[in-house]
């Protein structure tokens, strides 16, 4: 009997959304044979509508307007993901955020259990499996803080007294592609979704520019970690009878930290 989930249920693909080419390069480099079917890391370009227009192309092939050429960015291997076999893509928002929350520092990692934004809100799929696997420290490897909530959408950088507000909705983190990305991806099929996010700037921490200061180095390194918790949520997804049906967390909650 086969020990991968995926050889009994079928493979599909998985699409990694991400917003900056920075972000894009530190998912670049883990081993494709871990996942569980063909693997695309999409650099979607920053904003809510870029977010959209290009998880519309890679989902369909489609423009995600009339008269747009393409997404912008393109993916990270040519092609598009595809849905073999009626088995959905599934889909992974990804890359850097600001933290609401008091407590949080650079390089701690967020897991929405939903994503927010003025269009309404999309549940998450697979939480506890994502934070669990993300939990588990790596040897030689950053410190990696979890901490499960909503995290929000918004057009524009977030910071002061609008950063306070947010959090007092009940939101941990706050992002320009991620629910954005989960919306639209759900809104072209049922399918898994999850948002996974490395806070580059907290309350007590604001940075500037990500390139050049001690927070933006951390959030990076942490990221560049995260792919094999990813490759598990996907596997897990594939095996009969839907594995991460009933993993999400309550979706109205204050936040829970679930670090070591």
């Amino acid at each position: 009997m086969s020990t991968d989930p995926a050889a009994e249920a079928g493979d599909a693909a998985l699409l990694i959304a991400c917003a900056l080419g920075i972000e894009r390069f530190a998912l670049r480099g883990a081993d494709p044979g871990a996942a569980a079917g063909a693997v695309t890391v999409l650099r979607t370009g920053m904003g809510p509508q870029s977010a959209e227009r290009a998880v519309i192309r890679a989902l369909t092939g489609r423009s995600g307007e009339p008269g747009e050429p393409g997404e912008p960015g393109g993916p990270d291997e040519p092609g598009e993901p595809g849905e073999p076999g009626g088995r959905r893509t599934a889909v992974i928002a990804t890359g850097f955020c600001a933290g609401l929350a008091p407590g949080m520092h650079p390089g701690d990692i967020v897991v929405a259990d939903e994503t927010r934004d003025p269009a309404g809100r999309t549940v998450c799929t697979g939480t506890r499996i994502l934070a669990d696997a993300l939990s588990h420290p790596l040897p030689g490897g950053p410190r990696r803080a979890v901490h499960i909530g909503p995290v929000v959408g918004s057009d524009h950088v977030v910071r002061g007294a609008e950063r306070a507000a947010l959090h007092s909705t009940g939101a941990i983190a706050v992002d320009m592609e991620s629910a954005a990305t989960l919306r639209t991806a759900v809104g072209h099929g049922v399918r898994p979704v999850a948002a996974v996010r490395v806070v580059v700037d907290a309350p007590e921490h604001e940075l500037v520019r990500i390139s050049t200061l001690r927070g933006g180095i951390s959030a990076f390194r942490v990221l560049r970690t995260v792919l094999p918790a990813f490759f598990h949520w996907h596997r897990s997804s594939l095996l009969p009878g839907g594995e991460l049906d009933g993993h999400a967390s309550p979706p109205d909650h204050p936040g829970r930290d679930v670090s070591l």
